[in-house]
């Protein structure tokens, strides 16, 4: 087992330093949507791994390795994948590529997602008061739809980085994304609902008026 920080910051730090690295030894870091791609990615994941974790309320519990580890193989297969794509692969973006439609709609919704992500952790840290213990019905912004808004806004923001980076890398994100927060987000749903007899009947687990 190990302490919950130290075990995040563990398996989230490969998305940091491995899209950097590949930056770094690219021959085309000096054109500017690549320098601007790699902004956005540490953009989320920086905040993921060395800010996140240390806002999470609850003690420090401990996480079993076998979960470390398991994220570590996907956050490095996936990290490998998007920046190997992005850096190497795809045929080179032209210079005006952040004019493009595709660019800006993609940074909308990446944008869109993280503030929805970002906001529902917040209502779901300050659920308890200190000293607090149990569990409690969230109330408010996308918590008024679904019973998961933070994986519903990720779900958005890397259908935004699939589409400005217009990579099948980004493709297969959204479709890995999906395949884990989706069956999650039901699960914690059909607990919501089994947990408190007055859960609001209306919410839907991840997709407002969906699923």
């Amino acid at each position: 087992m190990i302490e919950r920080t130290r075990a995040w910051i563990i398996m989230e730090s490969p998305v940091v330093f491995l899209p950097l690295a590949f930056f770094l030894v690219s021959d085309r870091r000096q054109l500017v949507p690549y320098g601007i791609f790699l902004l956005i990615w540490e953009f989320h994941y920086v905040h993921r791994t060395f800010v996140f974790p240390f806002r999470l309320r609850g003690g420090q519990p401990k996480m079993p390795v076998s979960i470390v580890l398991s994220a570590i193989v996907f956050n490095v297969g996936n990290a490998y994948l998007q920046a190997r794509w992005i850096f190497g692969l795809r045929q080179p973006y032209p210079a005006d590529w952040l004019g493009d439609p595709r660019f800006v709609i993609g940074l909308v919704l990446f944008a869109t997602g993280f503030a929805i992500n970002y906001h529902s952790d917040g209502i779901t840290r300050n659920l308890r008061k200190p000293g607090e213990t149990g569990y409690k019905i969230p109330y408010g912004g996308f918590y008024r739809w679904v019973s998961m808004p933070n994986y519903f806004g990720e779900l958005i923001e890397w259908t935004g980085w699939a589409i400005l980076t217009w990579s099948r890398g980004g493709v297969v994100f959204v479709i890995w994304s999906a395949a884990n927060l989706v069956p999650r987000a039901i699960a914690n749903h059909k607990w919501y609902h089994e947990k408190f007899p007055d859960y609001p009947p209306e919410r839907r687990a991840i997709i407002p008026r969906l699923v």
